[in-house]
């Protein structure tokens, strides 16, 4: 147990004890024989003076032991101050050298064992010498004197001074009686008035011990004088501060009392909606968000408690609300920069497509480098069915991302990207806030699938709106309507994917990193179906226990004989049928064969769709075939010429376009006029005949000028009569002058050669740079023919 101080209070109490003081000159007469050595007693957070009656509660044995010893005697003890009030067993360094004597006046035995003691200060001493440490300290004391000051007018003044500074101080104190100012008053001893003011005194302990230690009574006065100062100056801001908060209070007391007489009216009229408003204001306590959200949010909240759950914009002020308390702001998922681990799951997921991995890759590099970059905008263009939507969720797993999918094919609507605004009857915010307020995170993988495909009518233009979407530089103050806020975009990584990319607005494909994505060779489209596609049809038939496999011929087979595509759909259609079969089998048979064979491909699959003996019958003067790009990724397509008697007009069928048209007048007019050179003779030919171009397939669209030499080779076949080259393809855009220009999608277009079983192709010499980009194993048994002039193709072309 600690020496306590009973007179010691909380700050909210009085300072000064009214204590009825005692005549210090009867002190005086009564000590006038003092022992020259006395038993010491440490007091901690307290200096006692002579003439002040204090109680003590004293708890330390030394304590108790020294108190009990004095109280059988002449109950005469030294009292001294702690150094630090912290230590609990104080040695001799740790006390004062001057205190006070004095007197216990009543000792009390409390009921909890403990013991409290009434002291009367009565004479200061110093301590001269410690005779003793245990079991108490003793010391040899010397008492000290106190000046006696006569007729000093100054001093006087010091002393009138004091009680008008106690009598202030006790007016400002509202726990002190004001009795306690009359008291002070009717003090007639100097050295006692003093002594009782400096004793009571709410300063710091170190200065108590100074007004202690000053012999000079005038001195002890000065000091007095300067700490009651600090003190008045104290209690005049704590009662400006107390008067202050009273008047908050009751401000607060009355508004406690109308919101009580407001719920009483709210549960009269039969609604209430405090635990809904109670609820949203506990959530938005820890929630991590902007000042503009929090403000908004603040106002929102004050505007539902003001409205009754029955009205209608009641519902409008909540949903709000609720989707600003939903909002991921400023909360972001940790990226995982393990560039392995991230490449281990791209290849895992998809085969090929090394481009767009070591996009992604270096994206992550930069990251890991950075700590923090803008996002890309990334576009994978490329034909159905090669994997783009999926890539994108093997991406956000790469990286340790949510993953978001929006489908933008057919949207008209432009309220869809950008919200409705609130006030309308079922308002909602847009597909990108919907999606982030799901998805819980602020920096996810959002896929715009089919960008392309996105509409505009009266109702707005949906790839406007995607222009602020997807622009780095913007994104990151996106505004919804509904939100009625910006919201930070800038961490999200956006990722599009289309099919054809001449249908995307300009401006919003110069915002698009776009990334060419080919379609597969057979090789890949067999690796493919071997390390995804079977594993997972054999699961989704209940197949997985089966050791059933297709080897690399049958599987071959069923991609050249039975699919023309470029993704790998249709393939794992096909697979899907062979598996349903074998279930059946199966169940009803009790087993299966553990091996595929060609003809168990025939018989599920029936024959064979496609062949490549259809260029052997077609193998006569004047037919050619070309190479084309679709959305579908590369296909070829048969040009036709023929001619018949007439005044020599060009008739162009097969549903071709402008550009298209324009070609075939251009390889015309080049026939004629190198008639010669290219082995024509008779130059009137040309005004006897008609001449008739037809591209099959009539009900497919078909435009471009990759076909230019194509038709120009069908001409120079029908009007020389010699046949063009079996097996053989071509691409390429004409001039005037005889010049080939290159065009696009070639690799496309030559892995649709290789899966039509094409065995020679030519094209202009500036496309070899896009040849050597495809993987010379996916592309073996073709011959390429790199020409610049028209003249160069005749002579490789006919026979």
């Amino acid at each position: 147990m600690n020496d306590k101080i009973f007179m010691q209070g909380t700050e909210e109490e009085t300072e000064f004890m009214p204590i009825i003081p005692l005549n210090e000159e009867d002190a005086d007469n009564e000590l006038q024989s003092i022992p020259d050595e006395l038993p010491i007693l440490p007091l901690r957070n307290t200096v006692l003076f002579p003439g002040v009656v204090i109680p003590i509660t004293v708890g330390r044995d030394k304590s108790i032991k020294a108190v009990m010893d004095s109280y059988k005697t002449d109950k005469l003890i030294g009292v001294v101050a702690q150094k630090d009030s912290t230590i609990e067993e104080p040695t001799i360094s740790d006390i004062e050298a001057i205190g006070t004597i004095a007197k216990i006046i009543k000792l009390i035995k409390m009921p909890d064992g403990g013991t409290t003691i009434i002291i009367q200060g009565r004479r200061r001493f110093q301590i001269v010498e410690i005779t003793s440490e245990d079991p108490y300290f003793k010391a040899k004391i010397n008492s000290l004197q106190e000046d006696v000051i006569a007729n000093d007018p100054d001093f006087n003044i010091m002393v009138s001074s004091i009680k008008d500074l106690a009598a202030q101080i006790v007016g400002l104190s509202p726990n002190l009686p004001s009795e306690a100012a009359i008291i002070l008053k009717n003090i007639e001893n100097p050295s006692f008035l003093i002594h009782f003011v400096g004793s009571n005194l709410n300063c710091d302990l170190k200065k108590k011990q100074q007004l202690l230690e000053i012999n000079n009574l005038k001195e002890r006065a000065e000091l007095l004088l300067s700490l009651m100062h600090t003190e008045l100056q104290y209690a005049e801001l704590k009662n400006k501060v107390t008067n202050k908060t009273r008047a908050e209070l009751d401000k607060q007391q009355r508004e406690y009392f109308l919101q009580q007489q407001l719920k009483a009216i709210k549960d009269e009229l039969g609604g209430d909606n405090v635990a809904e408003v109670k609820d949203m204001s506990k959530k938005a306590e820890n929630k991590k968000w902007p000042a503009s959200a929090k403000e908004m949010f603040k106002k929102g909240i004050e505007k539902l408690e003001r409205m009754h759950p029955s009205t209608p914009d009641y519902s409008v002020v909540y949903n709000h609300l609720d989707l600003l308390l939903d909002l991921p702001w400023e909360e972001y998922t940790e990226d995982s920069y393990d560039i392995r681990k991230a490449k281990k799951i791209l290849d895992k997921d998809h085969y090929g497509m090394d481009k767009i991995k070591e996009r992604i890759l270096e994206y992550l590099a930069v990251l890991k480098l950075k700590g923090d970059m803008k996002s890309p905008i990334l576009c994978f263009v490329g034909p159905p069915g090669i994997g783009k939507t999926s890539l994108g969720k093997s991406i956000a797993s790469a990286i340790n991302r949510k993953y978001i999918r929006l489908s933008l094919g057919g949207l008209h609507d432009e309220s869809e990207i950008r919200g409705h605004r609130k006030t309308y009857i079922g308002a909602m915010p847009g597909r990108i806030i919907q999606s982030i307020r799901k998805a819980q995170s602020s920096n996810p993988v959002i896929i715009l699938d089919e960008i392309d495909k996105v509409g505009s009518d009266h109702r707005g233009d949906p790839s406007s709106a995607l222009l602020e979407v997807l622009d780095p530089e913007q994104n990151n103050s996106f505004y919804d309507n509904y939100l009625e806020l910006e919201y930070d975009l800038s961490k999200v990584l956006f990722i599009a994917t289309a099919n054809n990319i001449n249908n995307i607005q300009p401006a919003l494909r110069d915002r698009l990193e776009i990334i060419d994505l080919s379609g597969y060779a057979v090789e890949e489209k067999i690796e493919i179906a071997k390390q995804h596609l079977i594993p997972k049809q054999k699961q989704m038939h209940g197949l997985e226990k089966n050791n059933l496999k297709i080897n690399d011929t049958v599987l071959q087979k069923i991609i050249s004989d039975y699919t023309r595509e470029s993704g790998v759909r249709e393939l794992d259609r096909l697979l899907a049928g062979i598996m349903r079969f074998e279930a059946k089998e199966l169940v009803m048979k009790g087993k299966i064969k553990p091996t595929i064979s060609n003809g168990d491909v025939e018989k599920i699959l029936g024959r064979a769709k496609y062949s490549n003996d259809i260029y052997k019958m077609s193998n006569m003067p004047g037919v050619t075939v070309g190479l084309a790009w679709t959305y579908v990724g590369g296909d070829i397509l048969f040009i036709e010429a023929q001619l018949s008697e007439g005044k020599g007009e060009l008739k162009l069928t097969g549903n071709l376009g402008n550009v298209m048209k324009e070609s075939a007048s251009t390889a015309f007019t080049w026939i004629q006029t190198n008639a010669k050179k290219i082995g024509i003779s008779d130059t009137g030919i040309f005004n006897s005949n008609n001449v008739h171009i037809h591209i099959p397939e009539g009900a497919v669209p078909k435009d471009g000028p990759s076909a230019g030499i194509t038709m120009m080779t069908a001409l120079a076949s029908a009007f020389t009569g010699k046949k063009v080259k079996s097996y053989l393809a071509m691409t390429g855009e004409i001039t005037l002058r005889g010049q080939v220009l290159p065009v696009g999608g070639i690799k496309e277009k030559v892995l649709a050669a290789k899966r039509s079983g094409i065995k020679e192709i030519i094209m202009c010499w500036q496309n070899q740079k896009d040849v050597e980009e495809i993987n010379p194993k996916f592309i073996s048994g073709i011959s390429f023919h790199y020409v610049k002039t028209m003249q160069q193709v005749l002579e490789i072309a006919l026979n």
